[in-house]
């Protein structure tokens, strides 16, 4: 690790980590965008579709057979990323705004969480608005109370962020003394946007095995984040 940014962990005291769905990958949950993801393996018609408002009720047998087929990773754990950035929020150093939507912050007990896109496993029932368990709705697409239609709680495709979330992410950025973008390529609007809330003079890393290409200044680290994460003393 380079003591320069350890040095920049060390004296940070509202670190915000912007993460996105290559976090999750060194835990075997695919990343949506890669060659192999499912943005590129459903050429019938796009992914977008079957992860929109349109398809959940127009088509909501082939909504609820994609999201099972395609989204749901049950048996996946926290890997080292999770675990590091979640030591950091609850030592109340750091916040975490992540895409992602797989549980894996919350199985890491990620204290300081937000979560932009929601979380496939807090599941409703669309009629009479109660919550139930993922295991009830891998059985059944239907709520066995009242029949209702049964969703996660994710944002789909021609459906509005929650403006709190928003709110408290805009927030978090615009406060923080270190920003710190994780897995993740800063393309996909409105999480990019967060971006614009920067204040000058921040620090910014980005963690990524890619380089980014982004509208701030910004220290670019090209490895493994996993890596980088096992190397990071807290």
């Amino acid at each position: 690790m380079n003591s320069e940014i350890q040095s920049k962990f060390d004296t940070a005291k509202r670190v915000v980590f912007l993460t996105g769905a290559g976090v999750s990958t060194a835990s075997g949950i695919p990343d949506y965008r890669s060659k192999n993801g499912i943005y590129q393996n459903n050429k019938d018609r796009p992914a977008e579709y079957f992860l929109s408002h349109a398809c959940l009720m127009n088509e909501p047998k082939e909504f609820y057979n994609f999201v099972m087929k395609n989204m749901y990773f049950p048996d996946a754990k926290p890997n080292i990323i999770h675990q590091k950035q979640s030591d950091l929020c609850n030592q109340g150093k750091a916040t975490v705004i992540t895409q992602n939507v797989d549980d894996l912050y919350q199985k890491a007990n990620c204290s300081n969480l937000l979560t932009f896109h929601g979380n496939l496993y807090q599941i409703k029932c669309m009629k009479c608005h109660k919550k139930v368990d993922y295991e009830m709705y891998q059985n059944d697409m239907y709520h066995q109370n009242c029949g209702g239609m049964l969703r996660p709680e994710i944002v789909l495709y021609d459906e509005g962020l929650d403006p709190q979330v928003i709110q408290q992410s805009i927030e978090k950025v615009m406060n923080s003394d270190l920003i710190v973008i994780v897995g993740t390529s800063m393309r996909v609007y409105p999480f990019a946007g967060l971006l614009d809330y920067v204040k000058n003079g921040t620090d910014v890393i980005a963690v990524n095995q890619e380089n980014l290409d982004l509208p701030i200044n910004f220290e670019m680290i090209q490895m493994d984040a996993k890596n980088f994460f096992k190397e990071l003393k807290i």
